[in-house]
């Protein structure tokens, strides 16, 4: 049952990838291993079914690689982080940027199969559920990462469809520029607040009458209002 479910180790520790490799194999899972974050970059991430990153690496960080995967790839595939530290910030900064399971070192090879069992079958169950935003006559297809009003597509930028979706998905909450600029816009690229309020100006004239559901708020930022 394993045998289809392919894996991606990313940690500096050469031993603990080499320990991961034989027993997570032995269990039946398909394991391939980059020994950096810049290193998995170079692989085809898509193609994994689940990824095991470490967060203390040289280099580039596994939360980094994580909000990367995330931000730029634009891929939901399961993260489970693996450290030697367990605190509360580094857990929920794994979850901010996308993690779904978060595992101290050092850990048993059995506890690892089990969370990676658990994360798969919960990703296997969201796959069964549409994942489609309906509001009255506009449809967000989250897979297909589409947008359709009265059945017609409206060609959206990468941009402007995660704004929707993020304004949509926090029901009428107030979000800041710097929230959505920290969301949609990663760390290295040079934006500005001004660069949301162009999207957003963009994005109000491309949805027609459902423009004025963004509504904006001087002091407090935008949210969609319906």
């Amino acid at each position: 049952m394993n045998q289809a479910y392919k894996i991606l180790v990313v940690d500096d520790e050469k031993d603990l990838c080499e320990i991961l490799q034989f027993n997570l194999s032995s269990e039946g899972f398909d394991i391939e291993v980059a020994y950096s974050g810049e290193e998995a970059l170079g692989k085809s991430i898509e193609q994994f079914d689940l990824l095991l990153l470490d967060v203390m690496m040289g280099g580039m960080s596994g939360f980094k690689l994580a909000d990367k995967i995330r931000k730029e790839l634009g891929l939901s595939v399961p993260i489970i982080f693996l450290t030697a530290r367990e605190t509360e910030n580094d857990m929920l900064t794994g979850f901010n940027v996308g993690g779904d399971d978060y595992l101290s070192k050092p850990f048993s090879i059995k506890e690892l199969v089990a969370r990676i069992k658990a994360v798969l079958r919960r990703g296997k169950n969201l796959e069964m559920k549409p994942k489609v935003i309906t509001i009255d006559t506009m449809e967000l297809d989250l897979n297909r990462k589409s947008l359709t009003i009265d059945n017609e597509n409206i060609l959206l930028t990468r941009k402007e469809f995660e704004i929707l979706n993020m304004l949509i998905s926090s029901k009428g909450k107030y979000l800041s520029r710097q929230e959505i600029l920290d969301r949609i816009w990663s760390d290295d690229v040079i934006v500005t607040e001004r660069n949301v309020d162009v999207n957003i100006a963009r994005l109000r004239k491309k949805i027609g009458e459902y423009g004025s559901c963004i509504k904006g708020r001087s002091g407090y930022g935008y949210c969609f209002e319906n």
